[in-house]
């Protein structure tokens, strides 16, 4: 195992960190989350993906790029790594609070994210066994809602998905971590592959790739503009403490910028992919694609069932989308992991299982959620919604929100440039990108959850003039 100065250890090399990235930041975010909230946008599909692509480029990148900073700066857990960057730049202590955000907001979210895991555990598991028996849209509605009424079916999923992750953890950095991802991501990847070919041969991939690109200027809505910019933060696993504790594993010869540049590419081409594959069956088997969270469970087994070799590609998607859930859960467990490990000297295994025990107890409670606990309701939402809405909307925002500020404008100019080492142009563009399109474009979607469409007519002309200002001050840097 390589070592860094500091005796912690390190990924074996820059490509195994950029997969354990990918890994993270390619989950069901990216495949659940992106065809249903797609299929949602009723004509404005192709303003969703322009929207989401521009975000993730000017919101996304930067903010990957800050989050890493930090980890390898201060070489250790989001918290260390905090206090430790806050100390060295001369900052209030009081910065370490970032990282309990983003570790408790990570420990939140795969408390439900590993519920939803499961189900793709159950169809995977019926899919091998039985075969996808659904040849009506009835059938597939009451297979869903079949699982959803059983706590035990469901917490017996929740548990196994819970197990899977925490093994991987408990077995450390490269000898788990890593090495999960090295098999995971290139199957994924593979598996991938070969649905997009079959619903090419077997679906309509034209009708799928015009729903996804074709642009209509009269289809362009706040809510649409803002849920592109809302899912291209979440699609990258930012603001969760996962990245800042991966990023404290990197050595110190590996750019920042180049790396977090493939991350970011193969996480878009991924999702784009997976989104074409898809809304390809789903056009292929005249289904409509709007039918919300429950798209891939209630739309997509009727094509399976109708598919030549639906059997086979069934069970292989649900692997597909376990394997991408699986590497992010795992990324999701690390930072708590990794913080009980250096701050005790506990060993890494009982960590792991001591982590995973009260993520799994919460879980238990979101899976009663759905069932014998569905008539209590917080603002009219189960508990399930509850912990979506407050880590995705609130927490995840307004900890990226806050890793812009102290990078932007709290670190020091001295720290950042030692650790990014971009071109002068390239820093310049990034830096102020940084400092002013990020805390904007957050503020937006945070802004839009709270006051609603209202506000905007207060923020986008002041965030316009703003983006017109950072482009003169980058133009005037160019031309010194």
């Amino acid at each position: 195992m390589s070592q860094s100065t500091s005796s912690r250890s390190t990924w074996s090399n820059r490509w195994a960190f950029i997969l354990v990235t990918i890994g993270s930041a390619v989950g069901l975010g990216n495949i659940w989350k992106f065809s249903y909230i797609a299929g949602a946008s009723e004509g404005s599909v192709g303003i969703f993906v322009v929207v989401y692509l521009a975000c993730v480029a000017l919101i996304g990148l930067p903010l990957l790029m800050a989050e890493i900073l930090i980890g390898r700066r201060g070489r250790g857990n989001p918290v260390v790594a905090m206090l430790n960057t806050a100390r060295e730049s001369g900052n209030s202590p009081w910065w370490a609070l970032l990282g309990w955000v983003g570790i408790f907001g990570a420990l939140m979210i795969l408390s439900f994210y590993s519920v939803v895991s499961g189900w793709m555990v159950d169809y995977f598991w019926h899919s091998l066994v039985e075969g996808v028996q659904v040849g009506t849209p009835e059938a597939a509605v009451a297979a869903y809602d079949e699982l959803m009424s059983n706590p035990l079916r469901l917490s017996f999923w929740h548990t196994i998905f819970m197990i899977l992750a925490t093994g991987v953890v408990a077995r450390g950095v490269i000898g788990g971590i890593e090495t999960a991802n090295k098999i995971m991501l290139p199957l994924l990847f593979l598996i991938l592959v070969l649905l997009t070919l079959w619903g090419a041969a077997v679906g309509d991939m034209p009708t799928a790739l015009r729903f996804m690109f074709n642009l209509k200027v009269e289809a362009i809505k706040p809510g649409v503009v803002l849920d592109g910019m809302g899912h291209a933060f979440f699609s990258l696993s930012l603001g969760m403490g996962a990245i800042m504790a991966y990023g404290s594993y990197l050595d110190k010869r590996t750019s920042i910028g180049n790396t977090c540049v493939w991350i970011v590419v193969a996480g878009v081409f991924i999702g784009l992919l997976c989104g074409a594959a898809i809304f390809s069956l789903t056009f292929g088997f005249d289904l409509t694609p709007d039918t919300g969270p429950g798209l891939m469970l209630k739309t997509l087994p009727l094509a399976f069932t109708h598919m030549p070799g639906g059997r086979v590609f069934a069970t292989l998607f649900f692997l597909f989308v376990i394997f991408a859930a699986w590497t992010s859960a795992i990324s999701l467990l690390e930072p708590f992991v990794s913080w009980l490990t250096e701050r005790y000297g506990i060993r890494r295994a009982r960590a792991a299982w001591a982590t995973a025990l009260p993520v799994w107890l919460l879980g238990v409670a979101v899976c009663l959620s759905f069932n014998d606990w569905s008539e209590y309701r917080i603002f009219d939402r189960n508990l399930f919604g509850v912990l979506d809405h407050l880590a995705t909307r609130f927490i995840m925002p307004l900890s990226g929100l806050a890793i812009a500020i102290y990078v932007g404008w709290r670190l020091g100019k001295v720290i950042v440039v030692d650790e990014i080492r971009l071109k002068q142009r390239a820093f310049t563009l990034w830096f102020n990108v940084l400092r002013y399109v990020v805390p904007v474009g957050i503020s937006l979607v945070f802004l839009y959850e709270l006051g609603g469409t209202a506000l905007l007519i207060y923020v986008v002309p002041a965030g316009i003039l703003l983006v017109f200002f950072i482009i003169k001050q980058v133009l005037r840097d160019w031309l010194k």
